[in-house]
């Protein structure tokens, strides 16, 4: 890979540059980012060491792989003319757009280029969390593969999937940190110090999903186990059921699935 080229600096791109640089996927000086704020691609460039150009024109110099980073609001159509003046027909273009589709990408671009759409994981420092990639016909996954797994794991699926995978994938980590929280914020209200609640939810959450990878059980049958009758624990299930928790999270997950669908209806 000779050289990448960002398309917007916000803090999605700045989590993928810092995991390509530490997991030595890329030099410093193979990246490249563009920005319509001065002020963040000068924090980019002494933070990280990258190159940075104040003209979006300039950055497509010997780019074989041009990841559009911006917000599904901002003008992609304009985004798409510059690649076809002065990209290389060679080179993949990436976009992390939330929404928008290989065929919207495709109709900002007069010229046929290899394009990969990603929906990248917010797990990027752990090496954690799975990125979500759709390719067209031109493009070759050998050519980017590298740069994926550079901030996470990577799964290859069908389309029609993205917009899923946004709001339960994604967003996932949402749901676990906000549970997490709500857990040690029961351990305090059942009369714990708060370092020791949290600690206990933190080793607890770990290990629980250890469990469930070492077993291979269904979760359900760790919970048979885990429950006597009459004990703590199923005491405890049966308040949280009457709460509908699972019901609510269902709820919020395929709100985050629509959201994600209205995002792309909003891309100019």
């Amino acid at each position: 890979m000779k050289k990448i080229y960002f398309i917007g600096g916000g803090q999605m791109v700045e989590a993928i540059i810092r995991a390509i640089i530490h997991n030595k996927i890329v030099e410093e000086k193979q990246i490249t980012v563009f920005d319509i704020d001065p002020s963040r691609l000068q924090y980019l460039a002494e933070t990280y060491g990258i190159e940075v150009v104040f003209n979006e024109k300039s950055g497509f110099r010997d780019a074989d792989l041009i990841i559009i980073g911006v917000r599904p609001q901002d003008d992609i159509k304009t985004i798409g003319s510059l690649i076809d003046q002065y990209a290389d027909q060679t080179a993949t273009i990436l976009s992390i757009v939330a929404g928008v589709t290989l065929k919207k990408l495709e109709s900002y671009l007069q010229n046929r280029f290899a394009l990969a759409r990603v929906i990248p994981n917010t797990l990027t420092d752990t090496g954690f969390g799975y990125s979500a990639t759709t390719l067209n016909e031109l493009a070759d996954k050998n050519k980017i593969d590298s740069f994926l797994n550079g901030f996470g794991k990577v799964e290859y699926m069908d389309e029609s999937l993205l917009d899923i995978f946004t709001g339960y994938g994604v967003a996932g980590p949402n749901y676990i940190y906000y549970f997490i929280e709500s857990l040690a914020d029961a351990g305090v209200l059942a009369g714990l110090p708060r370092d020791l609640s949290w600690k206990i939810a933190l080793e607890n959450m770990n290990g629980a999903v250890e469990m469930l990878k070492l077993s291979g059980k269904h979760p359900r049958q760790l919970l048979d186990i885990n429950n006597s009758p009459g004990g703590v624990g199923i005491n405890a299930l049966f308040e949280l059921n009457k709460s509908d928790f699972a019901a609510g999270l269902q709820s919020s997950v395929l709100t985050a699935v629509k959201r994600t669908s209205q995002l792309g209806g909003e891309t100019k």
